[in-house]
């Protein structure tokens, strides 16, 4: 077949974090746990219990998960999860509490509509599996997209986002803003400096409450999104390729855990 023969040109690139008892879910969330309920001796084989939330290391957001009515991860058809799409690079302006726009982006690469995007923002690199790990910078002080973010993601009718930190809203318009409250003063103050806006200005609430989830997930739009992503996404910076997304085939789920693959040509 001259798929096959194709194939023998594609390199794969693994965006998957890795995933233990000692990942970190998002805050609020149960954590994966895992136990032997048999061992290799004398049973002949090893079988293993884990219980978890769906939102603990690289994993999927359906669109249940913000919409009652919104489809579970076994409805999302493969040419959803799989697709042409680009990676962007905005790691050289990242910086605690930063804020990205859709310029941002599509002065680095090409965006295309109906594109998966997948973004590092470069806070991979705090990931629990990593050598400058730091699980509160990952979580609660990772840069997030503008205001304007998520009528653009609509207009571009985006497949889905992928980003490499603990959310795909600003960490401040989630609910870490009433949970943290050091946090949250940190990040008004650096907001005013930077933007002379303070933090109410910039995510008003509770108009544009986690946007990028509530907005975004409902129908017609169903831009959903894939969170805490790493491995070889510094490889891939600003550049066009295949990208998919591996759920479970899961009835009833609103989010699942995944796996995510890059192609591109060798």
């Amino acid at each position: 077949m001259e798929f096959l023969k194709l194939w023998e040109n594609v390199k794969m690139y693994d965006l998957t974090q890795n995933l233990s008892h000692l990942t970190p879910p998002w805050p609020t969330y149960e954590p994966l746990q895992i136990k032997f309920f048999k061992r290799l001796s004398p049973n002949g084989a090893n079988g293993q219990l884990i219980t978890t939330s769906n939102h603990v290391g690289t994993h999927l957001d359906g669109p249940m998960h913000f919409d009652t009515a919104g489809r579970d991860i076994a409805s999302l058809e493969l040419e959803k999860l799989i697709g042409p799409g680009c990676v962007v690079d905005l790691s050289d302006m990242s910086e605690d509490f930063g804020i990205y726009s859709p310029k941002d982006i599509t002065d680095r690469v090409e965006v295309k509509e109906g594109d998966i995007l997948i973004i590092n923002t470069g806070y991979h690199k705090y990931g629990w599996d990593q050598p400058e790990a730091d699980e509160r910078r990952y979580m609660l002080r990772h840069p997030g997209p503008s205001h304007d973010f998520v009528e653009w993601a609509i207009k571009m009718k985006l497949k889905w986002i992928g980003v490499d930190c603990g959310s795909a809203d600003h960490p401040m318009n989630t609910k870490i803003r009433d949970w943290e409250p050091r946090e949250a003063e940190a990040a008004d103050k650096y907001l005013q400096e930077k933007y002379g806006k303070t933090l109410q200005e910039m995510y008003p609430w509770p108009q544009e409450y986690q946007a990028m989830h509530v907005q975004l997930f409902i129908k017609p739009f169903e831009v959903i999104h894939a969170e805490n992503l790493g491995g070889d996404i510094d490889k891939l910076s600003n550049r066009r390729l295949v990208i998919g997304c591996y759920p479970w085939k899961f009835e009833g789920g609103e989010s699942s855990i995944s796996r995510i693959v890059a192609y591109d040509d060798k």
